[in-house]
C-alpha cells in the first residue's frame, strides 16, 4: 500500500525501495528576490518571507517555497516510528570532493557534533513526539556518528532517486547500520551535480526511506542559482543553506523517518515544512550556525527554543 495525499505527488522507485511511506521532500522555488533578502536582520528573517514546504513536483504540500502554508492544527501520528537516539551519517558522494575547497566537509561535522549535546536546546524539539512505544527521540551527546568520502569514482552528473537510494543503501552497509532505524545517511552530492534534477526539480532537498535506513538527497547548496529559494547566504554565512536545508531534514528524519507515517499534519507538513521563515543563529559547543525553527505542538507554534517565543 502506498500512503498518499491528495495536495502532493508521492515518489519512491518501486525497482530498489518496495516500502509503504511515502516520500517526505524539501523543495525550492525559484523567487523573483536574491538570496540576500534574507539578510534583512543579523539574527532572523522577518515572517514576510513566504512559508515553503517539501516535496517534488505537486503544486502544494511538502515543497520548500511552492505556497504559503495553510493553517495547522499541529502534528498528528500516523502510527510509524520515530528515532529514539538519533544519528547522522554523512557520506561524501563522488571524487569531486577531493578538490572542495569551500570548507563544507568541516562545516557540516561541526554542525553534526553540535546537535544533540547539552549545548543544543534546538534539537529538544523533537522529543515531544513520541512513537506508538510511547517512547521519544532523547540526545545525550554529538548525533554525528560517522563520515564517509565515497571517492572510488565520480558521483553521476544527473543521479535520480533510485540511484540516490542505492548510494544511501551502500553508505548504511559501509557504517554498519543499515536495518537501524535510529540512523540517518547524508547523501552530500558535489559541485556541479543535478540530484533528481535539482535545481530545476524544485526543491533544495528531500529525505525518504530506502526500505532499510533514512537517507537524504542534500545537493550542492552553493550551486543554486540567484534568486532560489534555497537559503544561501540566508544570515550572511556563505554556508548558511547547508546548515537550515539539512537541519531542516534532519528535524523531520527524527520524528517522520518512514514518510508518512509519523508526525504530519492533516496537509502531510512535516516539523519544519510549517516554519521555514524566521531563520537564526543557533549557538552550538562547537559554533554558530543558521537554523530555522521547528513546530512544536506544546507551544503551537514555530520555535527555536521550546518555551521560547512563537513564530
Amino acid at each position: 500500500m502506498r500512503l498518499s495525499f491528495p495536495s502532493r505527488t508521492l515518489r519512491r522507485p518501486a525497482a530498489t525501495l518496495g516500502v509503504t511511506a511515502a516520500a517526505a521532500l524539501l523543495a525550492a522555488v525559484q523567487l523573483g528576490g536574491s538570496p540576500a533578502a534574507f539578510a534583512q536582520s543579523p539574527n532572523a528573517v522577518p515572517n514576510a518571507v513566504a512559508h515553503a514546504v517539501s516535496g517534488h513536483s505537486s503544486p502544494t504540500g511538502n515543497r520548500y517555497g511552492a505556497s504559503p502554508a495553510a493553517a495547522s492544527s499541529g502534528m498528528q501520528y500516523g502510527g510509524g516510528p520515530v528515532q529514539h537516539s538519533p544519528k547522522v551519517y554523512l557520506v561524501y558522494w563522488g571524487s569531486q570532493w577531493n578538490t572542495d575547497t569551500n570548507g563544507v566537509k568541516p562545516y557540516m561535522t561541526s554542525l553534526f557534533n553540535g546537535v544533540g549535546t547539552s549545548s543544543d536546546t534546538w534539537s529538544s524539539s523533537t522529543t515531544q513526539y513520541t512513537d506508538s512505544s510511547g517512547t521519544g527521540p532523547t540526545f545525550t551527546g554529538p548525533v554525528l556518528a560517522g563520515s564517509w568520502n565515497d571517492n572510488r569514482a565520480k558521483a553521476p552528473t544527473s543521479a535520480g532517486q533510485q540511484s540516490i537510494a542505492s548510494e544511501a543503501d551502500k553508505a548504511a552497509a559501509h557504517f554498519g547500520v543499515t536495518g537501524n532505524p535510529d540512523a540517518q545517511i547524508v547523501v552530500m552530492s558535489p559541485h556541479g551535480t543535478h540530484p533528481d534534477g535539482w535545481p530545476s526539480s524544485g526543491f533544495c532537498a528531500w529525505h525518504d526511506y530506502t526500505g532499510s535506513v533514512s537517507y537524504t538527497n542534500m545537493p550542492y547548496q552553493l550551486d543554486a542559482p540567484s534568486g532560489s529559494r534555497c537559503p544561501n547566504s540566508a544570515l550572511g554565512g556563505t554556508l548558511d543553506a547547508f546548515s537550515i536545508v539539512e537541519g531542516h531534514e534532519f528535524a523531520e528524519s527524527v520524528t517522520d523517518p518512514q514518510p508518512s507515517s509519523g508526525w504530519v499534519d492533516s496537509n502531510g507538513e512535516e516539523i519544519g515544512d510549517l516554519c521555514e521563515s524566521n531563520f537564526q543563529r543557533v549557538a552550538l559547543s562547537t559554533g554558530t550556525f543558521a537554523m530555522q525553527p521547528l513546530w512544536s505542538n506544546n507551544d503551537g507554534g514555530c520555535v527555536i527554543t521550546p518555551g521560547g517565543p512563537v513564530s
